[in-house]
């Protein structure tokens, strides 16, 4: 299995997508390496950072999932390395 490693920049705009946000990275557990949550009052956002090793299409998947949530917007920034299990 082909893994990449990837970032999913994230923008919370609204609060109450939260929880369906959480529960996304709760299924996708297993891949993300690390993630950090930053708010910024001043503008009333959070942004979050979510590091991920994972085939391409299961990053693409919750990066698109993430991205059909209302309030909430998502890049996503792949390593040109691939790693081969």
């Amino acid at each position: 299995m082909e893994t990449r490693v990837a970032v999913l920049a994230i923008i919370v705009q609204e609060g109450a997508s939260v929880d369906t946000l959480n529960d996304l990275l709760h299924q996708y557990g297993k891949y993300i390496i690390g993630r950090m949550g930053v708010p910024y009052h001043q503008r009333g956002v959070n942004v979050i950072s979510v590091a991920m090793d994972a085939p391409a299409d299961v990053i693409s998947a919750l990066s698109g999932k993430i991205g059909a949530i209302d309030g909430i917007s998502v890049k996503t920034v792949y390593s040109n390395v691939i790693h081969t299990e």
